[in-house]
């Protein structure tokens, strides 16, 4: 039960935060992305926080609306909180504000966290099978 709380939780979380790339927070999450992510996708800061964004959107909905692949789309989540963690290092080297991330200590906690998500994420994903039927 608590797996499923944390799943859906996970989810909307992913949601939320989704929206808010594409929303209210679009320019924030533009100063945690790097130069070099630019040059290597060829495109935009803000093209990379509405895909990003978008991505989160969709993670978040499948692993609701899709059962029988949340192990595969909690693997895509954990992938995803890995490869934002670079954007992060960037926000906390470059000392660059964001909201909720206004002091260095605030940046460098939040790279702590990161951890956590990825672990949270492959948790969600893990077995929650109906032992019922394989014992009889």
């Amino acid at each position: 039960m608590l797996r499923i709380v944390a799943r859906f939780a996970l989810a909307a979380l992913l949601i939320v935060a989704g929206a808010a790339h594409l929303t209210v927070l679009r320019r924030g999450y533009r100063i945690a992305v790097p130069d070099w992510a630019t040059r290597l996708l060829h495109t935009d800061k803000d093209m990379i926080v509405v895909a990003s964004g978008a991505v989160e959107i969709m993670l978040g909905a499948g692993l609701i609306a899709l059962p029988r692949e949340r192990r595969r789309i909690a693997a895509a989540i954990a992938a995803f909180f890995v490869a934002v963690l670079p954007g992060n290092i960037h926000q906390w080297r470059t000392g660059a504000a964001a909201p909720g991330l206004d002091t260095d200590a605030r940046r460098f906690g939040r790279l702590f966290l990161q951890p956590v998500l990825v672990a949270w994420a492959l948790w969600v994903g893990g077995p929650a099978r109906d032992t019922s039927a394989s014992s009889r």
